[in-house]
């Protein structure tokens, strides 16, 4: 064979595998090739073609990186399909029958055991029974809706660093598998891509890497969560409870208390918060309110970013998400709205947790003989700072932690005392009754103090209509 037909052969060949990949753009592709300079004869050099389908998955891969429609803060699909990967990495097991019956009846008794704790009905949604991976699918488009403030941020800060660094020379390209040597790469033009700006680019990288960075958050914590509500935050869209029974099993392993009596009690901890944020829908509004308030006000660090990031290969959003994931990328100073903001939220997240705190304690007191130090465990995870407060530190700068948690319960437990369950419970009916910092300082004085400030209102409204009438 002459040299001439192996050229041949081999750019048939080169057209046979393109058009598996890009159908009728095959002959595009070549033309774009020709057009900057390659040969593709000598695409391939003298070995072997790469197998099609490994060039697929490697285009696909880069083609999903940088397709974020509408060029949003955070690519889901890659948060999507990294969280499942690490949602999996150390085990999910399908649950058996028996495990979905024995956690969705656990959830069925907590709202019994409920019934005579507090006078919020029960949320009405449906019970579920999830797998680590179940969990990630329910709760992800909560956590990218909460953490976009703060993507959209650091997308245009990394758009504005790497810019710096490159100038108008940004670039993604794609090695061919099996191939060496500079002539077989896809840039962008051949990834069909060509269309996008270098701003653009930098933000779709951008978008990719912190869609890892939500995407390997989430299935961190899929491994070590109980419920949908372990956070503090109403991660789903309507009402509804649900618990992992894997990650159930696992907390049991290490407790004195039998699996069963573990099981319920959790039960009752996500069936309590499952109705407060039914129940109580200022009170979904407002925490998420604060969340994203806090996270609009972040500022990027550029200095910082700007080392962080100076060795990353731009086309690599892995290498983007890694350096991102170190820290110390956020202002380090918070402006005064924002030390207001977070000690609001802090106030609420403990006020939540210590209602939750307090009733499902007095549910399960009746019926679980190990319902004291269970709570006392749970109230030492969250005090020691769970995968919540990391993933959110990791994210947007801001911990979860209710580190006001105890405070919180013993205020409920003061208004339960003197006004039973009802007074207790109305504590939510308006957020201008919500208790501040003041009354976790002092929790036997909220009431006096509530009582106190009624009687000014009284005399100050008597005050303005004596003064309107006089009039």
């Amino acid at each position: 064979m002459t040299h001439s037909d192996d050229a041949d052969d081999r750019e048939r060949q080169l057209r046979e595998m393109l058009s598996q990949l890009f159908g009728e753009r095959a002959d595009e592709v070549l033309e774009q090739m020709r057009a900057q300079g390659l040969d593709p004869a000598a695409f391939a050099g003298d070995g072997p073609l790469p197998d099609a389908a490994a060039v697929q998955q490697a285009l696909a891969q880069v083609q999903r990186l940088l397709s974020t429609p509408g060029d949003g803060p955070v690519n889901t699909g890659v948060a999507h399909d990294l969280a499942r990967q690490v949602a999996v990495a150390e085990g999910d097991p399908s649950l058996t029958a028996a495990d979905a019956k024995a956690a969705t009846d656990a959830l069925s008794v907590a709202e019994l055991w409920l019934d005579a704790a507090t006078t919020l009905a029960p949320s009405g949604g449906q019970a579920h029974a999830w797998s680590r991976s179940e969990w990630v699918e329910a709760t992800l488009p909560a956590w990218s809706l909460l953490v976009a403030p703060v993507a959209a941020s650091m997308a245009d800060a990394l758009a504005t660093v790497l810019g710096d660094q490159l100038g108008d020379d940004v670039d993604v390209s794609l090695r061919l598998p099996g191939m060496t040597g500079q002539s077989e790469v896809l840039g962008l033009e051949q990834l069909g891509l060509g269309g996008l700006e270098p701003a653009q680019v930098l933000r779709r990288l951008g978008a990719a890497a912190f869609g890892m960075q939500v995407g390997q958050a989430a299935g961190t914590l899929s491994r070590e969560v109980f419920g949908a509500t372990d956070v503090g935050l109403p991660l789903l869209p309507g009402p509804g409870t649900a618990l992992l029974p894997t990650n159930v099993a696992q907390f049991a392993e290490g407790l004195d208390a039998p699996l069963e009596e573990v099981r319920l009690f959790l039960a009752v901890r996500e069936a309590a918060h499952a109705r407060l944020f039914t129940h109580v829908p200022w009170v979904r509004a407002h925490l998420l309110g604060l969340v994203d308030r806090y996270a609009r006000g972040i500022t990027i660090d550029l200095d910082t970013l700007e080392q962080q990031v100076r060795d990353v290969d731009p086309s690599d959003p892995d290498q983007l998400r890694r350096a991102l994931s170190g820290g110390g990328v956020f202002g380090v100073q918070p402006t005064a709205e924002q030390k207001a903001t977070l000690l609001r939220l802090e106030t609420a997240l403990a006020l939540v947790e210590g209602w939750v705190d307090e009733v499902a304690t007095q549910a399960a007191l009746a019926h679980l003989p190990h319902a004291v130090p269970l709570r006392e465990m749970v109230r030492r995870r969250r005090a020691a700072g769970g995968p919540a407060e990391q993933t959110f530190a990791s994210l947007v700068g801001l911990e979860l932690r209710p580190r006001r948690s105890r405070d919180a319960a013993a205020l409920f437990a003061h208004v339960y005392t003197a006004g039973g369950v009802e007074r207790r419970d109305a504590v939510w009916d308006h957020p201008d009754l919500l208790p501040g910092p003041g009354d976790l300082d002092d929790p036997a004085g909220y009431l006096a103090r509530r009582a106190a400030q009624a009687i000014a209102d009284t005399e100050l409204d008597a005050a303005l209509a004596d003064l309107l009438g006089d009039e």
